[in-house]
């Protein structure tokens, strides 16, 4: 399959509103998945900008700033592929778990933040490496595989810098990013479906 729906990986997307490729099941619901992904992203770090603010931690404001950046134009590039019909009907509920999934640990300070990050951009990682072998075995829209691998590098790199900030961590911060890996797991398989 390759179709070309007119957009590329900076973004820029002819398509919208004129034309939109008929997208396989497979291929619609992991797109779904990605932008509800890239929705709660943009969540996580407004829950920890919020925080920040309230403590004033400069350097955790800059954190969430320039990663919060970064995963608001992968949102706006994956809203270009995916029609608004077609998007995950629980956006509210993902944008409330990405919001406490950057509030809570900014309460416990930016160890537990950074550690969290690289949680779920461990995920994050790994989801889109799953979606890019599958299109390179099956076939793909021009441009996807692209963006894909695109979004999947600056997650990696937010991965290895949270990592190096958070060091080492205790049970009780594994225990903490053991249960948002479960947690984005989990919202992978509903946004794929609803």
């Amino acid at each position: 399959m390759n179709i070309n729906n007119g957009s590329n990986v900076n973004g820029a997307a002819a398509h919208v509103g004129l034309f939109q490729p008929a997208y396989s099941p497979y291929l619609e619901a992991e797109l779904r998945s990605d932008h509800a992904g890239e929705t709660g992203a943009v969540s996580i770090y407004d829950g920890i900008m919020a925080i920040a603010r309230v403590r004033n931690d400069a350097e955790l404001i800059a954190f969430a700033s320039m990663h919060g950046a970064t995963e608001q134009e992968h949102l706006r590039l994956i809203e270009a592929w995916l029609p608004t019909a077609q998007r995950s009907r629980l956006l509210g509920p993902w944008r409330l778990a990405g919001w406490l999934t950057g509030a809570v640990p900014a309460l416990f300070g930016r160890k537990a933040v950074y550690a969290t990050i690289a949680a779920v951009e461990t995920f994050v990682g790994q989801h889109y490496q799953q979606q890019i072998d599958h299109l390179h075995q099956h076939g793909s829209p021009d441009g996807l595989v692209e963006l894909l691998l695109r979004c999947q590098a600056d997650e990696l790199h937010h991965r290895d810098e949270a990592a190096a900030l958070a060091g080492s961590t205790n049970w009780l911060l594994r225990s903490w990013c053991g249960l948002v890996g479960t947690g984005s797991v989990l919202a992978v398989v509903l946004a794929r479906r609803i």
